[in-house]
């Protein structure tokens, strides 16, 4: 497990223009130096609204194109969640795309329903993990950051990726959620929000974030632009052989 070299891309989406959302995110990652992993926000060629569904992707189209594009550019993994279009089915799906063009998926397990999302889109049923670098990671997405038990680590990840497209009326939440699953589950965590404003007029002011697995705030930020931690194998193995809660952890199933 080496040192592992993430970059949030918090930056604003604009309503109804999946091609110019795609275009920006590209001219904003061109600053990236260096990284093994790019995290997009969730839903970033459209953002959260109900017109979404208007723009939806298919599996191995344009966006999934050119995250292929994206990833083998800067030789990182690319992830981030879109409105895909499966037959008649619609999902928020993180897409984990890998430089040499293979991918895996995860569909968005628990669905607002304050904003009428679960009227829209289908639920997923699994969690993803998937590795980088010796790391084990379980990406997730917005509403699911609320649900403990699907985030709980069962010994299985080193990190929690969560995307969003998460409100500043709820900011507050935001932040102690991430603080919190960092802590229980004795990992990094990191979230991707959004800033701007969307088509309802609703405000979001970022907060993209970076904790470590002690709770520590490594990085974060309020603004449109990229922020680049490096992320140490060594102070997460020393941290949990100090305390090793995990150990003491409920066993549990889930049922669904």
């Amino acid at each position: 497990m080496e040192n592992l070299n993430i970059t949030l891309v918090q930056q604003i989406i604009t309503p109804n223009d999946p091609q110019g959302n795609l275009d920006h995110f590209a001219q904003s990652m061109n600053t990236i130096s260096s990284a093994d992993l790019i995290v997009l926000p969730e839903v970033f060629t459209t953002g959260f609204c109900a017109s979404a569904r208007t723009y939806a992707e298919v599996v191995g189209g344009r966006a999934y194109q050119w995250m292929q594009e994206q990833a083998a550019k800067h030789q990182a993994v690319v992830t981030g969640s879109l409105v895909v279009k499966e037959g008649d089915t619609y999902f928020n799906r993180m897409v984990w795309m890998r430089p040499d063009g293979t991918y895996a998926e995860y569909d968005k397990r628990h669905l607002f329903r304050m904003a009428g999302e679960h009227t829209r889109y289908a639920m997923g049923s699994k969690r993803l993990l998937v590795e980088l670098k010796g790391w084990r990671i379980l990406p997730l997405i917005c509403y699911d950051l609320r649900f403990p038990v699907w985030s709980r680590n069962r010994n299985d990840y080193d990190l929690a990726i969560y995307v969003a497209n998460w409100p500043s009326v709820r900011a507050l939440h935001w932040n102690r959620l991430l603080q919190a699953r960092a802590i229980e589950n004795l990992s990094y965590v990191a979230g991707v929000n959004r800033v701007g404003m969307d088509e309802a007029e609703q405000h979001y002011a970022g907060d993209s974030s970076v904790y470590g697995p002690a709770g520590e705030l490594i990085a974060t930020s309020q603004e449109a632009e990229i922020i680049s931690v490096e992320l140490y194998a060594e102070r997460l193995r020393e941290y949990r052989e100090k305390f090793p809660a995990y150990l003491d952890m409920d066993k549990f199933e889930l049922l669904f």
